[in-house]
């Protein structure tokens, strides 16, 4: 990973209006808010591979979309080789780097590939659309030798036939590579794959998550990877040197590198995730009872004041409900008071 981050959130957060039924807007009832990411800070440099691991709704793919320019924070700022993204996206700047050049060099790989892709146009229509619209230099004999050297690559052969096919003629896992050749194509600078791995079987993961790490190599590029499943985050980090970042409740909890993280977790939610993770440590004899106090996750319309853990932790302390600690995550650190041996939580009543 390079010094210069490629792409720098900083204090972001990205707040929802709920959504009203009739009754309540018949009574006029105060609107709530949804509160999916808070405050928030994150570099991510070149040839970077960084996991947001968590439980679904703790807001990690809502923090990925806004690090690529997919959804506006609603406090904070993001900001792309050391130029604010929003500025730049709503022509708000004359800075080096165009409003093309930001769309162009921040990818997305869905979770389900097959309702990304077009299932009126054949493969080779799908890749080139981008193409046709970003580098519209390129002849037509150009693009389509680009497009059967990718599926080449990502051994969908013979490239030919696979360009010629319609993505309901396509496996779960050909339409996941297809939909990686798509963002590859534009020779991205970081690519957000939202739990592109989760929906395949536990062999094409693994195919997947490696082919994922060649790519990389070869063009240069970064990887924020969303999932749920910390066996998956862990093989793919381990494997780049990259890092595992814990959210919950829209708060990034703990960060740092994948071994430190699973193998000397600092957040008592990171060790609840390691707990319910039974493949990372095959030989351990799992205890009876999960390390948590409450399974029920809290309204995220009305989080709990101070470390919003702290209605489920079993070490919380009454220091833990008024106060909230903070992340450095430039380090293997965690949002927990436990970390600091002076801090007054040592000396606070148990909960």
């Amino acid at each position: 990973m390079s010094a210069e981050p490629v792409v720098s959130l900083d204090g972001v957060d990205v707040h929802f209006d709920q959504d009203q039924g009739v009754l309540d807007r018949l009574l006029r009832n105060e609107q709530q808010r949804v509160r999916a990411v808070d405050d928030v800070s994150l570099n991510i440099g070149a040839n970077d591979v960084v996991a947001l691991v968590g439980e679904s709704g703790c807001g990690k793919t809502t923090l990925g979309k806004t690090a690529i320019g997919l959804q506006q924070p609603t406090d904070g700022s993001v900001r792309y080789r050391g130029q604010d993204m929003w500025e730049t996206l709503h022509g708000r700047t004359d800075g080096e780097i165009s409003a093309q050049q930001v769309r162009k060099s921040l990818q997305i790989v869905h979770q389900d590939p097959g309702s990304s892709l077009n299932p009126n146009q054949t493969v080779m229509a799908s890749l080139a659309a981008p193409l046709k619209r970003w580098h519209d230099d390129l002849s037509r004999q150009d693009r389509r030798a680009r497009i059967l050297g990718m599926l080449k690559r990502v051994g969908m052969t013979p490239a030919e036939d696979y360009a010629a096919r319609y993505p309901h003629q396509l496996s779960g896992g050909e339409k996941q590579r297809v939909a990686l050749v798509r963002a590859l194509l534009m020779n991205p600078d970081l690519i957000l794959a939202d739990e592109a791995v989760s929906a395949l079987d536990v062999s094409l993961r693994v195919e997947m998550m490696d082919l994922m790490l060649e790519l990389q190599a070869e063009f240069d590029t970064s990887y924020l990877f969303i999932s749920h499943n910390l066996s998956n985050a862990r093989y793919l980090t381990k494997r780049a040197d990259g890092r595992i970042g814990i959210m919950y409740m829209g708060e990034l909890v703990e960060i740092g590198p994948a071994e430190a993280v699973l193998g000397n977790p600092k957040h008592p939610y990171t060790k609840v995730l390691k707990w319910a993770t039974a493949s990372l440590h095959p030989d351990h004899v799992r205890v009876e009872d999960p390390p948590v106090r409450d399974i029920d996750i809290p309204d995220q319309t009305n989080p709990p004041s101070g470390c919003r853990f702290h209605t489920r932790c079993p070490v919380a302390r009454e220091t833990c409900v008024s106060e909230t600690p903070t992340l450095d995550a430039e380090h293997h650190t965690a949002a927990c008071f436990r970390e600091d041996p002076h801090h007054e939580y040592w000396e606070s009543p148990e909960l």
